[in-house]
């Protein structure tokens, strides 16, 4: 399992072997039983994950009782809620577990130590940010200009595993669209 770690900290890194040996032996790797609650709406963060295996959900329950998806992380992805400009540091969103995942587990308060100890972990860690802020953009400026049947097939096209493995309604919440509208869509096209 850790050498998907391991891939991913060559990507961005010029860590030889045995550093990557050092820095995965001191971070820890849990496994979460599906519908495991990382963290909950309201509550202030601590800790942070990468995803080796599995899918975790990212959302939010409105005023008005509405649940609304946001986001889902799938292998190699970082899970962190960046909510340190807000006043009360609490989360706006809820984290789950949609399948048995296997996640490394940062612990915030723990996150200098180490970036002191492992000068490139923390420009590691920048460039992981950057990417994924830079496809957060991306993705986001795309939604907004598209269609709900061009959401759902740009989501074919970038990640298509996510029609599998996540709930229908869960699944049409991230497009903006019901599951019903979902449904014919997804009917419409696979007419041949």
């Amino acid at each position: 399992m850790k050498q998907l770690l391991f891939k991913y900290m060559t990507k961005f890194t010029n860590l030889s072997e045995e550093e990557q040996q050092k820095i995965t032996s001191e971070i820890p790797v849990e496994s979460f039983p599906k519908g495991t609650i990382l963290l909950h709406q309201g509550e202030v963060p601590t800790k942070c994950y990468f995803v080796l295996e599995g899918c975790v959900r990212q959302y939010a329950v409105h005023e008005n009782g509405k649940e609304v998806t946001s986001n889902f992380f799938t292998e190699e992805q970082a899970v962190s809620i960046f909510n340190s400009h807000r006043t009360d540091k609490a989360s706006e969103y809820t984290l789950v577990c949609l399948e048995d995942s296997v996640l490394v587990v940062g612990h915030l308060d723990v996150e200098r130590d180490m970036y002191d100890k492992y000068g490139q972990l923390e420009a590691m860690t920048r460039k992981m940010i950057e990417e994924m802020f830079g496809q957060v953009q991306e993705e986001y400026a795309a939604f907004i200009a598209a269609t709900p049947e061009e959401r759902f097939k740009s989501l074919l096209h970038r990640r298509p595993e996510l029609i599998e493995r996540v709930p229908q309604h869960q699944l049409a919440s991230y497009l903006g669209m019901t599951p019903e509208s979902l449904s014919r869509i997804k009917k419409r096209l696979s007419r041949p």
